[in-house]
């Protein structure tokens, strides 16, 4: 079973341009995602999904010189990117990824990827209703299932936000959220904003290994000693599923 993991990534960005290269202890933000999902065990093959524009030539480059498969599509259409990336990469399954969270955790993601295999779910999930710190959003879904969203969504949100259409269309798919043991979305762990990387930054300075991967309960240990980090960034805007 090809189990893809495909990592949306643009360098446009209204809020932070160009986040995606901003340095975290010696490396770029886009290698660290890559890097903490490479521990998956289930994970068969990773793919940066970018656009056709020309500003994200970078992006390509940079994929191509890390040994990375890289795929271009459209902008606004994300949906379609990533219909198309799935095609391409012949994924059975996807696990869905965006380019902005430096805390993905890949045990959590296995867990929900083992929730939909044991299940037969179409999508598995962790973040409706939330109870994860935004930033370690883990979306998972299959083929068949993007293929149905794909071919039937018809507004712009959808397309822009891969997995809407599951979550608008719940009697066409099935589906399971994935729960933490205690409720913690109140943290936010992603970066839109100079604050979010004053606040990641922070704790890469002194987690960060180059032999070994930081994970969440790390983090919220790090968090307990130095509680006003907690709160450098907690009024930037959230998403919808964390207000």
């Amino acid at each position: 079973m090809n189990i893809v993991a495909i990592v949306q990534a643009r360098t446009g960005s209204t809020r932070f341009p160009n986040k995606v290269f901003s340095n975290l202890s010696g490396y770029p933000l886009i290698w660290h995602v890559f890097n903490r999902l490479k521990l998956s065990k289930y994970i068969t093959k990773f793919i940066l999904a970018t656009t056709t524009n020309p500003n994200d030539d970078s992006l390509e480059k940079w994929a191509i010189d890390n040994g990375i498969t890289v795929f271009r599509g459209s902008e606004n259409n994300v949906l379609s990117r990533f219909y198309y990336a799935g095609i391409e990469a012949k994924a059975d399954i996807v696990v869905r990824i965006t380019a902005d969270d430096p805390f993905k955790d890949y045990t959590i993601i296995d867990c929900v990827i083992e929730m939909l295999l044991n299940g037969k779910f179409d999508f598995a999930y962790n973040n409706n209703p939330p109870s994860f710190p935004e930033g370690l959003d883990t979306e998972v879904f299959t083929m068949e299932a993007l293929k149905t969203a794909f071919q039937n969504s018809d507004s712009d949100f959808e397309k822009e936000h891969v997995t809407q259409y599951f979550y608008r269309n719940k009697g066409k798919f099935s589906q399971q959220n994935f729960e933490n043991d205690s409720n913690i979305s109140y943290l936010r762990w992603t970066i839109d904003t100079e604050l979010d990387f004053q606040m990641v930054s922070e704790v890469y300075n002194n987690l960060f290994k180059e032999s070994e991967i930081f994970l969440t309960q790390d983090i919220l240990n790090y968090l307990d000693k130095n509680p006003n980090l907690s709160s450098l960034n907690l009024n930037v805007k959230r998403s919808e599923m964390y207000k």
